[in-house]
């Protein structure tokens, strides 16, 4: 595939798969409060806090005993530009305390390939509309890249909420979870960038490494299985659909194995099951 522009590379990344869109002035990340400062009270949005997920963390021990088990090579740090990433906000405009723990899993896709997504995550980018990242991306052979610490907020998805559950933390801001969001993002292959409406899939070394990451994550936060989503789900701006061709069975028989493996069972509550 021929070298993708920049410019269009932001743009098929941010108007597909979306990273955020809207981070600064225009209502999601950064920029500062609208003119005129607090807003009265009865004209604040109210706060939403997502319920206990009822499934505690696993020690230290736990998760260092797993990720033996599970053999998985060491993450690849490529980190990306600090304008890409952000602090978890622990108040809002108006004093309020908001979640910073991570409770939601979202899933991603990259829709360029990994040195272009790598490239544009590791660009300095003053431009609100132009921020993007992940904490993590799975290779088409399997490997974790390691963009943001899992303790930084990554602009995953603007304009979102988890159910019901968003945040809005200043005047003139939209909803959004990337605050209690962990974003995770699949290497989309090369028949897949584009517009389409799918494309030919991921490989079984991704959705291994996949479902093994977002079992590490579930026990050291304590998020359920009932909390991992995709942007597509979670997406408010009508405008993103990722992760296209994403197959559902091919996950869940990787997460099986990797939750028996360790023991870690109590994180697949299946309360939307049978």
């Amino acid at each position: 595939m021929k070298s993708v522009p920049h410019q269009l590379a932001i743009s098929l990344l941010i108007g597909l798969c979306g990273c955020s869109l809207l981070n600064g002035n225009s209502g999601g990340e950064g920029g500062s409060d609208t003119a005129g400062g607090v807003l009265p009270s009865a004209d604040r949005p109210p706060l939403m806090r997502l319920g206990d997920s009822r499934v505690g963390a696993s020690s230290l021990k736990v998760i260092q005993a797993c990720e033996q088990r599970l053999g998985l090579a060491a993450e690849d740090v490529q980190l990306a530009h600090p304008t890409n990433f952000g602090e978890r906000k622990s108040r809002d405009s108006w004093g309020r305390e908001l979640q910073v723990k991570p409770m939601v899993i979202v899933l991603h896709e990259t829709v360029i390939s990994e040195p272009q997504a790598l490239g544009l995550f590791k660009t300095n980018h003053p431009d609100d509309d132009q921020q993007v990242s992940y904490h993590m991306i799975i290779g088409r052979d399997g490997r974790r890249v390691r963009i943001v610490p899992d303790q930084k907020r990554a602009y995953g998805s603007g304009m979102s909420a988890f159910g019901d559950v968003t945040m809005r933390d200043r005047p003139g801001s939209v909803g959004s979870i990337n605050n209690i969001a962990l974003h995770i993002s699949l290497v989309t292959p090369s028949d897949g960038r584009g517009d389409a409406d799918g494309h030919s899939g991921y490989t079984n070394a991704q959705y291994k490494s996949l479902a093994q990451q977002v079992l590490l994550w579930q026990a050291t936060f304590g998020i359920p299985i009932t909390r991992l989503t995709t942007h597509a789900a979670v997406d408010r701006s009508r405008s993103r659909y990722d992760p296209r061709s994403f197959r559902w069975d091919r996950f869940d028989a990787h997460y099986n194995d990797a939750a028996e493996l360790c023991g870690l069972n109590q994180f697949n509550n299946e309360q939307a099951g049978p």
